[in-house]
């Protein structure tokens, strides 16, 4: 005989409520990943419920990337990630299964990163700090060590596009911004690979820095348009070529 619907309802409820209740206990204690949070005896202990009750609750923090177990001595429940990072995680699994099944492109991807992007990138040229600075300026110095080099200035610009979103200091728009790279850069790479000329985008980047370390917004947000536009434009090029 199956259980009760709204008894299973009420478990679920208070398991919902349980993992709330855990993620403001980890915003709250500023908990990063790696931290223990506990045994799980002792985690349904401090939040007052048994133990079924509470595997619930951690496999939806599990399932929202914010915690992870681990068995054996010294182990019991991790902090996986802050509670913004498990929101890229998550949207990322999501856009990636999309991109994978064809029910999104690479164009929506791309508008998607100018409306992110550009502001982020005016954000970031007003509240950089001189050590920002000094960051983005060794990550241009990288590719401009190798600007023919389509690994390293691939790599770089991954790396210079998620520490713009950092130091824009908007940790969910970040969070958002990171599952654009994270999903859209290694097909992206790989579709406009024939095309891009490397230096060219390593200009693009020197642009950009600048920018930012002149405390110019719009010349920032200029900068950053333009570099997504040229991607954008080798990426029709691509497709007008193999539509021909």
């Amino acid at each position: 005989m199956s259980a009760d619907p709204h008894r299973r309802a009420e478990r679920r409820s208070i398991s919902e409520q349980v993992a709330d209740s855990i993620r403001v206990y980890m915003q709250q204690h500023e908990l990063q990943p790696g931290d223990r949070l506990g045994r799980e005896e002792d985690l349904a202990r401090q939040f007052g419920v048994s133990r079924p009750t509470l595997r619930e609750a951690l496999r939806l923090l599990s399932s929202s990337h914010l915690v992870r177990a681990s068995k054996g001595p010294g182990g019991g429940i991790f902090v996986a990630a802050t509670a913004e990072e498990g929101i890229g995680r998550t949207v990322s699994a999501s856009v990636a299964s999309m991109l994978q099944a064809q029910s999104i492109t690479i164009d929506e991807l791309l508008e998607t990163r100018m409306l992110f992007e550009v502001p982020l990138v005016g954000l970031a040229a007003q509240r950089a700090t001189d050590a920002d600075v000094e960051r983005l300026h060794a990550l241009l110095a990288e590719g401009e060590s190798r600007p023919d080099d389509a690994a390293l200035v691939g790599s770089v610009d991954e790396r210079l596009h998620r520490e713009i979103s950092l130091i824009a200091g908007n940790r969910l728009a970040a969070a958002f911004n990171a599952w654009v790279v994270e999903v859209l850069q290694p097909p992206l790479r790989e579709l406009v690979a024939p095309a891009v000329v490397e230096s060219v985008v390593v200009e693009q980047h020197r642009d950009i820095v600048r920018a930012i370390g002149r405390g110019d917004p719009a010349a920032a947000e200029r900068a950053m348009r333009e570099h997504l536009v040229y991607v954008r434009d080798l990426v029709a090029a691509i497709d007008g070529a193999g539509d021909g």
